[in-house]
């Protein structure tokens, strides 16, 4: 292979390269000292003499020369009395280049070579490390190239390669390699990380691994389909978390490769009962000897626990959120009231005042309104059928005896006169017993 593009040379078994000029051979002496040797592969007699060069300049002659391990220069022969060149000069690496391939914009899933390659007299080998942050970076490789045929994003990070032979090392300076990737799926952190009660400043983080850097934003659950936006900074802050604030809260990272969103991360703010309210049933129509049911309740995180008191009573009635008086009687009138009570606090109701007439009294009224009513009409009724049967039997005497005194009067015309005062003074009798 030659040095310019497309003149390669091939054949079977192989190409065979002879070379008869002057080659210099390194042998290492010990840990500190290095053999230069003049070696070529033509005949030469026993008396041939060598001269040396160090960086194009004599400096001996000899067949060999010691030089230290690590020197930067050059070293060269000659063959003295020769016609030919010098040999070609050995020399430790130089600082090595890095190229990267392709050499745009990466992103993970595609395939990047890196290329160490240096200046040195003889071939130096390579080795790629990576820097991991500690003091001794991470070997890779013992190849010139460092292929990634599918490059993720925890390849991300510097990398660097040394040029090594018999005459020195040298590294090269370090290659960023940057994949761009979208979001992971974001993390989401509460700050304090313990309860939260009411009032405290509670910060929500969210965070995510995304080149170039996401952006966030929040979002709160609040039971329909599509999530309520919150806001669009990294952190979402509480200064004076209420009760609510509970519920189920998730956020997006989201650059330009890609978007993902978190796990709800659910918000329990917990606080004490609020004043309870206190409902009764029934409501009316209540008589003596009926149940009463009281009924307490309130909102508390934790949930809380019920105590049923009677005003100017220690001891309390009943527990729990239901108290039920059976057969009511005038004894269980008074004012009643329900303690709430968690781990956070305790409240109470206000009074309710339970008493034998706010319970039928009204109900008495109209049942003696209705009785009295009925009594009424039954006598109104009774007086009507007895004047009717009154009139009656008035109508059925009088007939018959104005007749016969009608005969009377014909037959004694002498009486006529009498019989009309005695019917004038029967007149205002009858008129007596109607009424």
């Amino acid at each position: 292979m030659t040095n310019k593009p497309g003149e390669k040379y091939t054949g079977s078994p192989g190409v065979t390269l002879s070379v008869t000029g002057l080659q210099v051979q390194v042998r290492r002496s010990d840990s500190t000292w290095l053999e230069l040797t003049c070696h070529s592969s033509c005949v030469l007699s026993d008396r041939a003499e060598y001269v040396w060069y160090k960086n194009e300049e004599n400096i001996e002659t000899g067949s060999s020369l010691l030089v230290s391990s690590g020197s930067t220069d050059r070293y060269s022969c000659y063959l003295i009395g020769s016609s030919g060149e010098d040999s070609p000069a050995v020399y430790g690496p130089q600082r090595p280049s890095v190229s990267v391939s392709p050499s745009a914009e990466m992103l993970e899933g595609d395939s990047v070579t890196l290329t160490c390659s240096a200046d040195a007299n003889p071939a130096a080998s390579y080795t790629w490390y990576k820097e991991d942050g500690t003091s001794d970076p991470r070997l890779l490789s013992e190849e010139p190239q460092l292929v990634f045929s599918s490059i993720q994003s925890s390849d991300s990070g510097n990398y660097s390669c040394t040029a090594e032979n018999q005459l020195g090392r040298k590294t090269s300076d370090f290659i960023s390699i940057d994949v761009k990737y979208g979001p992971q799926r974001p993390s989401v952190s509460a700050s304090p990380s313990a309860e939260m009660l009411e009032g405290d400043s509670v910060t929500l983080t969210c965070s995510a691994d995304a080149n170039p850097a996401a952006s966030y934003t929040w979002y709160k659950q609040d039971g329909t389909s599509d999530p309520r936006l919150l806001s669009k900074e990294p952190q979402l802050v509480f200064s004076s978390i209420q009760s609510s604030d509970s519920g189920n809260y998730s956020c997006t990272a989201e650059n330009q490769l890609g978007r993902k969103t978190s796990d709800f991360i659910s918000i329990n703010v917990k606080y004490g009962p609020q004043r309870p309210s206190v409902s009764v049933s029934p409501s009316a129509e209540m008589l003596e000897g009926d149940s009463v049911t009281l009924t307490c309740s309130t909102d508390a995180n934790p949930a809380a626990s019920y105590t049923w008191y009677k005003e100017h009573e220690d001891s309390p009635r009943a527990s729990g959120q239901i108290f039920t008086i059976t057969d009511f009687t005038a004894e269980h009138s008074g004012n009643y009231y329900c303690e709430a009570q968690n781990e956070m606090g305790r409240s109470n109701s206000t009074l309710l005042l339970i008493t034998e007439s706010a319970v039928d009294g009204t109900t008495r009224i109209i049942h003696i309104t209705r009785w009295t009513l009925v009594s009424v009409m039954l006598i109104v009724l009774l007086l009507f059928c007895l004047w009717t049967r009154k009139k009656k039997a008035v109508s059925s005497t009088t007939e018959p005896h104005e007749s016969r005194e009608a005969v009377e009067m014909d037959l004694h015309p002498e009486y006529e006169d009498l019989s009309d005062m005695a019917a004038q003074r029967e007149d205002p009798e009858e008129q007596e017993d109607q009424v």
